[in-house]
This record gives C-alpha cells, structure tokens and sequence, in this order.
C-alpha cells in the first residue's frame, strides 16, 4: 500500500493520529478478526492509550457525523480498537508476514510525513503570523499619515474670512 493512500486512513481522535483496526487489517491483508484475536492475544505490549484503545459510543457516531466513516456497521457490531503509532509499530512485533512487516515500514513513513508536514506548517504560520503584525503595523502609520492629510486637506479648503483694509475699485474717495 502507498504512503498516500496510509496518510488518507489516519485519523485524529483523543489528540493522536491513529489508525483504525478495520483498515489495518485491510493494508495487511487479513480479516478484522484475525488482528484482533493478535492483538488480545499479547494485549500486554498494548498497555496504555499511547499504543491503542477502543472507540467508545459517542467517538463512533462523532465519525459517522464527520463522514470519516459511512456507518456504524462500518465496524460490524463490534467496538474498534484505534491503534496509534507505538500500535502499529507494536503490531509488526505480533504480525509477522512480509506483508505486515512492509506495510509497517510504509505505515511508519506515513506517520513521519504526518509529523514533518505538522512541524513545518507550524513553522509556517509563526512566519505568516509575524509577517501579518509587521504588515498590520505599517498599514496602521499609513492609515494614520492619510487620516492626517485629509484632515489638513479639510482645513486649506475650508473658506477663510480675510481680515485687514479692502479697497473698493468702484468708490473712490475724492479728497479735493
């Protein structure tokens, strides 16, 4: 399976990206059931919902109403267990097939994509959200400087009264 087609089935519940048991069992080309009974099997290397848990009720429907998954019997009845890395990287130590053991390394890939692709667009952001303060700051002093010129362009059209002498052209005054 291609690392494109892995990074499409991870999916983030709880805070971690994890993988469901019905699409591991897909990639490694065995039934539902089979990764299971593996699982329960050695549930000890499984210990702690840093390796896999099981969805609850609410996580399921959360997914049906988010279209992550088409239905509830997406699952067949059962509740899904969600494996996170550490899972998957587990699961190579329980599966043993060459299939498993090259779908791990593509699935490990995929994990690590996930993360760079996560660190580089924060990184990202922190350079856009620093570029929008000083591009913020500048348009507010231009925004400023052109309030203050329309304010002095409103002051030198405003009509003035003129004081001191006028001359009258038509009047005259004749003092002979």
């Amino acid at each position: 399976m291609e690392i494109l087609q892995i990074q499409s089935k991870i999916i983030e519940i709880r805070n971690q990206r994890v993988l469901l048991d019905r699409d591991l069992a897909e990639m490694y080309n065995i039934e539902t059931r089979v990764l299971k009974q593996a699982v329960k099997r050695n549930i000890k290397r499984f210990a702690g919902e840093d390796f896999m848990f099981q969805l609850s009720e609410n996580e399921i429907e959360n997914m049906v109403s988010q279209f992550v998954i088409p239905s509830k019997k997406h699952f067949g009845g059962a509740q899904p267990f969600v494996f996170t890395e550490l899972g998957v990287a587990m699961l190579s130590s329980v599966l043993n097939s060459e299939v498993a053991i090259e779908v791990n390394r593509n699935i490990m890939r995929a994990f690590v994509m996930i993360r760079q692709f996560a660190l580089n667009y924060a990184e990202l952001n922190h350079k856009l959200d620093d570029f929008m303060a000083a591009t913020n700051t500048q348009f507010s002093e231009v925004y400023q400087v052109l309030t203050e010129l329309v304010e002095q362009k409103k002051i030198e059209e405003k009509p003035r009264i003129r004081v001191g002498f006028v001359q009258n052209s038509e009047k005259t005054l004749n003092l002979s």
